[in-house]
């Protein structure tokens, strides 16, 4: 479609409204592109590349003669110490510009070619289209060239219905030689009041762990080299100081990329122009072009919010919106994993299904250990056939046992890796990531699989594919246990985590489309890739090899902002964290699942006849309001006791919420302060209730529940957001639910 059919959702309100300032001879009028709340005013005109004008709330209709003018005051004065003309922030910065902060691209041909200066060509606008069955509300296509530089643009720009934008840019050499790329970044322009920086740092155990701090003068940079990400952002957000979940202006990216990859959040000098930009973090020498050759990069994904629940909600409303997005009803499940461990038996195994059927569980998930030579974590990892001498009949016994109790199969596999004493090391030492003629330090006892080789890729293709057909396999948890480090090509000596990273999204695609009714589990010891390039092909993600409830609360709220409930793997451990140590009650640890994809990691044969029962309560509990908990909109309290988190689901239509009041740690005043409730109709009427069986009526120290706690309380939703509701008084690692369901 042409410009105007875009232009043709934001009307001309009418006639021209006097002399025009920002009339160009060409007449080009910037592009309106709005959606799902969201503004884009993007700058076609001229040769160079387009300029963001206005990226946040929606400007409403505006005319062609105020997107000219829009365009006129955004062009700021010369002064001195710079350049004589004004400098523009493109999309890809570019030094040619007189932009002397980070550069949208960088690289050279033989030592030449390091600066370019892309010529527009043609700029495509097509409104209402689908990509891959993704609905998009606008795309922007702009190609450009340098033929000093030999090198050509695509620079695309989508706005999603949900007002979420995604980028990405592909890189061509039209030149003679070799052009080495260093960096190609794309970058959105922030807002002067952005002056503080939100992101996310962590380990294994404890992924998520969120740092605040100003956005000042120079470049914050955070750089993954791990090709995952438990120490990685997860998203870098700028907002106003102080921004929380229910308000204040914020803007965040995040690359859909499982490799390594950079973010940065920037305030040039001495303009004090800020900017939010990312891309894939490449390591020297891993994108070389001869002629002809292309370089696209990940999808960089740009969400707005006035406050942290609105940034968030466009992920979750584009994440559902994809056709391969998962729609039946997540299936809670059982992982024998710390009930187990390596002591595969069968006997034991059968019982554990037996105690999982009777509680309700519907998918019974065997984890590592059923492999070739598997007894510990030092060997067999990468024979991808079942051990005879555990299992003498093959899986055929459990995998028939579990699916006669009505319950779904799925196994373990980590394809991407190897244990040196495996009989694939020992026959294929050429096939293990490595540079020049040394190994990598081990972890975990093990080494990378250098997927990029034919060989290799297609040994691992054909041993998982071989037990997906032998068996009825209906779920996959695939991990990834350890980082890539001095990760090269053996044959060539090239940096390998580019290629490595592609190899594996290729296996997976392969495997999915041989076997398109498995579900795939994204698990790199825990919550290592959570990105949306795994999540293009996988159906969850393993948050956390920390099952700890307390943990998981700060995990899982913080993965939530880009990863919707129904993706999120939330299990009900044993009573003792096997990773903390701590003892926590099961309706803690329930509760705490409850919001997620719910599952089990518990020796349920060592559990008591009562904790059986309990556990089956809150499993029935699950399947009764998962359809609100994985199809709603999440919720976030701002909540001023540092003590409590209130968090939860209304459902779209806002008929009906389920809350969780979170008593994290002793609070300074007793009883705890009445808890308010956003995110409702203000105008609707809701009758509150506690949920069971988190409805706790005995707080702490024997003190009763608040008086209306067991007749409930009828409340409209302003009076819940602002004046809220009492709790009882709950001793710290205990949690109550409320249910709200609309009177009328």
């Amino acid at each position: 479609m042409a410009d105007d059919d875009v232009r043709s959702a934001t009307p001309d309100p009418g006639p021209d409204p006097g002399p025009d300032p920002g009339a160009d001879p060409a007449g080009t009028v910037p592009l309106h592109l709005r959606a799902g709340g969201v503004s884009v005013v993007l700058d076609t005109a001229g040769a160079r590349l387009p300029r963001v004008l206005h990226w946040g709330p929606d400007l409403g209709d505006l005319g062609d003669a105020e997107l000219r003018t829009l365009r006129a005051v955004s062009v700021p004065p010369v002064t001195s110490g710079t350049t004589d003309e004004p400098v523009d922030l493109s999309l890809v910065p570019e030094q040619s510009a007189g932009w002397l902060g980070t550069p949208g691209l960088t690289g050279h041909r033989d030592g030449a070619d390091f600066s370019t200066w892309f010529a527009v060509r043609e700029v495509r606008v097509v409104a209402d289209v689908e990509d891959d069955g993704v609905p998009v509300a606008h795309e922007v296509t702009v190609d450009a060239r340098d033929e000093d530089a030999g090198l050509a643009l695509r620079f695309v720009l989508q706005v999603m219905p949900s007002g979420l934008l995604r980028t990405r840019a592909t890189v061509t050499s039209t030149g003679a030689g070799t052009f080495t790329l260093g960096t190609l970044d794309l970058v959105l322009p922030l807002p002067a009041e952005a002056d503080e920086i939100l992101d996310f740092t962590g380990r294994h155990l404890r992924e998520r762990s969120p740092q605040r701090h100003p956005l000042v003068a120079g470049t914050h940079l955070r750089e993954s080299r791990r090709a995952r990400s438990h120490d990685g952002t997860l998203l870098l957000t700028a907002g106003r100081r102080g921004f929380g979940f229910r308000s204040g202006q914020v803007w965040g990216v995040h690359v859909a990329w499982s490799g390594n990859t950079r973010t940065f959040a920037e305030q040039a000098m001495p303009s004090g122009q800020r900017l939010i930009g990312a891309g894939e973090l490449l390591l020297a020498g891993e994108v070389r072009l001869a002629a002809g050759e292309s370089y696209a990069t990940p999808w960089v994904y740009a969400s707005y919010g006035d406050g942290l629940d609105a940034l968030s909600a466009r992920f979750h409303d584009f994440l559902r919106s994809r056709p391969q997005h998962p729609r039946t009803p997540r299936k809670a499940l059982i992982n024998v994993w710390e009930a187990v461990y390596f002591d595969h038996d069968l006997d034991r195994l059968t019982a554990l299904a037996d105690a999982a059927a009777a509680v309700g569980v519907e998918r019974y998930v065997l984890d590592d250990g059923w492999f070739l030579g598997r007894r510990d974590d030092t060997r067999g990892l990468g024979d991808w056939v079942v051990d005879t001498t555990v299992w003498p009949e093959g899986l055929t016994p459990l995998v028939e046992h579990v699916r006669g109790l009505g319950m779904e199969f799925g196994l373990w596999f980590e394809p991407e890796m190897v244990n040196p004493d495996s009989e694939l090391a020992r026959a294929h030492p050429e096939w293990i990531l490595q540079t020049g003629r040394r190994l990598p330090p081990e972890a975990r006892h093990q080494q990378v699989l250098d997927l990029a080789h034919p060989g290799a890729w297609q040994h691992v293709f054909g041993q998982i594919d071989a037990i997906l057909s032998q068996y009825a396999i209906g779920y996959v948890k695939w991990d990834h246990n350890r980082d890539l480090v001095d990760a090269g090509h053996t044959t060539t000596g090239a940096a390998g985590v580019h290629e490595q990273t592609r190899a594996a999204y290729r296996l997976i695609d392969a495997l999915r489309a041989a076997h398109p009714d498995v579900e795939f589990e994204s698990c790199s010891g825990g919550g290592g890739r959570a990105d949306l390039g795994i999540l293009e092909r996988t159906d969850r993600i393993w948050t956390s090899d920390c099952i700890d409830a307390l943990e998981r609360q700060v995990i899982e709220q913080w993965t939530g902002l880009l990863v919707p409930p129904e993706m999120l793997g939330s299990h009900i451990g044993s009573p003792h964290s096997h990773t903390t140590g701590r003892r926590h009650d099961l309706a803690f640890r329930g509760a705490t699942a409850l919001f997620g994809h719910l599952g089990i990691e518990w020796d349920l044969t060592r559990a008591s006849e009562a904790e059986r029962a309990e556990l089956a309560s809150w499993v029935a509990a699950y399947k009764r309001h998962r359809d609100l908990l994985h199809h709603g909109r999440s919720i976030r309290a701002d909540v001023a006791d540092p003590a409590l988190r209130v968090h939860g689901v209304v459902s779209h239509d806002g008929a009906e919420a389920v809350i969780a009041v979170v008593q994290l740690t002793t609070a300074v005043s007793s009883p705890p302060a009445a808890v308010r409730v956003p995110g409702l109709d203000p105008d609707r009427l809701y009758d509150v209730r506690p949920l069971p069986p988190g409805d706790g009526s005995t707080g702490a120290y024997g003190q009763g529940a608040p008086p209306w706690w067991t007749q409930g309380a009828r409340l409209s939703g302003r009076s819940l957001a602002a004046v809220g509701v009492r709790v009882p008084a709950q001793f710290p690692e205990h949690t109550v639910l409320l249910h709200l369901t609309a009177a009328g």
